[in-house]
């Protein structure tokens, strides 16, 4: 075993002290009243004459990260999940044994501390304690105060310390669950049911992207992590359920980057007799309240940029390519003619490309994505590429299918659902034979989805939404490691 840093075996020692003591270096219960936070709401308006002359009993705990002593008295900073409160430590108050156990205390350890609220000379919110309770030992010492956890690897590693001493940790941390509550009260407030739908699944679809593979030992049958949620959700659209909404965690076995986790969260919504119209217009408003609520504004600095939430640019996918580089796939072409346009910008053709809906997208990816900085909704993706989006009537060559882009960033996708049997078991085996031919993150046939499309389902508008990037726009923070609490590490080796 290796050996232990002198300063843990210090602090082990220490347990020895505490024990002989009969204090449990381990601790128990402690009944707080009062928190960093309700203390300066309760106490900020009264005066060091005022607090003296009407003293008020609080009971806190938290992890102490300061510590200043000066022979018989000292000060302390604990800190709890809203922030730190000082305490006011005295030896002639709380006696010498106790006293020696304050002075043997080391930053890290967790405290109770039971006092008056006071003022310092100096004006500052403190307790003032009278009891002083030990409730846990720490062993090992935080990093440095004014260094902490400066390699941002070692960060995400050890989230559990840089929670501890990086406060813009803590910020993110505690905004993420707001987020994810002001999209709940968004579909709520919209009359959607939130669902829960399975995360093992027998069929790969819903999405295209790599799955990660699992068996069930009592079916003796193979299963994939989920790669969306979206086959499910429309089933049941189809049982009446009518609007719909599921926040899930999703799996694709793919790269990992600041945009990309191996795990990742997102919202689904489907509202029946809805169209990609309509879900344009809900995705707007849920950028726009979502922001509104959680920051109180629509406007957002990110990465260097400011968005205006509430306003979106709408162009079709074509109209960007012919802006960007002149090439206009309005005018038909046959698979061989685009391919030699393809050639001559510079665009590779992958054996398994079999419409020129996807070298379309192709051109969209190398020159037209990148351009995509301001909100923007951009439609008319390719049939080719959309195999669970309604063709456009007006030209079957593209569907009825959206994403969100901000900083070059998709943030949602959406379409008018397929609701047609026949045509969806048909992109089935076209998404069937773009596998055989290579595309390992084409859909699979999911024969039971199509039985269910036979029973009847309403045209329906359908969403989805990446909340991981959601919070990284929100929060200002340009890697989704720093949005995810127990992002996925390489070996340290």
């Amino acid at each position: 075993m290796e050996k232990r840093p002198e300063q843990e075996r210090i602090r082990i020692e220490k347990i020895n002290y505490l024990e002989e003591k009969g204090v449990k270096p381990f601790g128990q219960r402690y009944d707080r009243t009062a928190t960093s936070a309700s203390i300066i709401a309760d106490f900020e308006s009264f005066s060091k004459e005022e607090l003296e002359a009407n003293p008020h009993t609080v009971k806190v705990a938290g992890r102490m990260i300061a510590k200043r002593r000066q022979g018989k008295i000292g000060f302390i900073n604990i800190l709890d999940k809203f922030g730190t409160i000082q305490c006011y430590i005295s030896k002639e108050i709380l006696g010498e044994d106790i006293y020696d156990i304050f002075i043997k205390s080391d930053i890290g350890d967790i405290l109770g501390i039971e006092g008056t609220i006071m003022r310092t000379n100096t004006g500052q919110l403190t307790v003032k304690c009278s009891i002083f309770t030990h409730l846990a030992k720490a062993i090992r010492p935080l990093p440095e105060k004014f260094h902490g956890l400066q390699d941002v690897e070692e960060a995400r590693r050890r989230r559990y310390v840089d929670l501890i001493v990086n406060e813009d940790s803590r910020r993110v941390a505690f905004m993420r669950p707001k987020i994810i509550r002001a999209i709940q009260h968004f579909f709520d407030n919209q009359g959607f049911a939130e669902v829960e739908t399975p995360v093992l699944q027998p069929i790969l679809g819903g999405a295209a992207a790599r799955p990660f593979s699992t068996h069930h030992n009592a079916l003796d049958m193979p299963f994939y992590l989920r790669i969306a949620t979206e086959l499910p959700l429309k089933r049941l659209i189809v049982g009446g359920m009518e609007a719909v909404y599921e926040i899930g965690r999703l799996f694709r076995n793919e790269g990992v980057d600041s945009r990309h986790n191996p795990e990742f969260t997102t919202v689904e919504a489907y509202l029946a007799y809805s169209d990609m119209e309509g879900m344009m217009n809900l995705a707007e408003n849920f950028f726009k309240q979502i922001s509104l609520e959680v920051l109180g504004t629509t406007i957002v600095e990110f990465d260097g940029n400011t968005y205006d939430l509430s306003h979106f640019e709408r162009i079709h996918m074509v109209d960007l390519i012919k802006r960007e580089c002149g090439v206009d796939f309005w005018q038909p072409m046959s698979f061989d003619e685009a391919k030699a346009v393809a050639q001559k910008h510079g665009i590779d053709v992958p054996h398994h490309f079999t419409g020129v809906g996807h070298i379309i997208n192709a051109f969209f990816e190398k020159y037209g994505e990148e351009k995509l900085q301001q909100p923007t909704i951009l439609y008319g993706h390719p049939v080719e590429i959309s195999p669970l989006a309604k063709k456009n009537d007006k030209d079957p060559r593209f569907t009825d299918r959206f994403e969100i882009f901000m900083g070059a960033t998709e943030y949602g996708n959406a379409f008018s659902e397929l609701n047609d049997p026949l045509d969806q078991m048909d992109r089935f085996t076209r998404q069937l034979e773009e596998r055989n031919l290579g595309n390992d993150e084409a859909c699979e046939i999911d024969t039971d989805f199509v039985e269910a499309l036979e029973y009847g389902m309403p045209p329906t508008g359908g969403i989805g939404i990446g909340i991981d990037r959601t919070v990284m726009l929100l929060t200002g923070k340009t890697s989704i490691r720093d949005v995810l609490l127990f992002p996925h590490n390489r070996n340290r080796n």
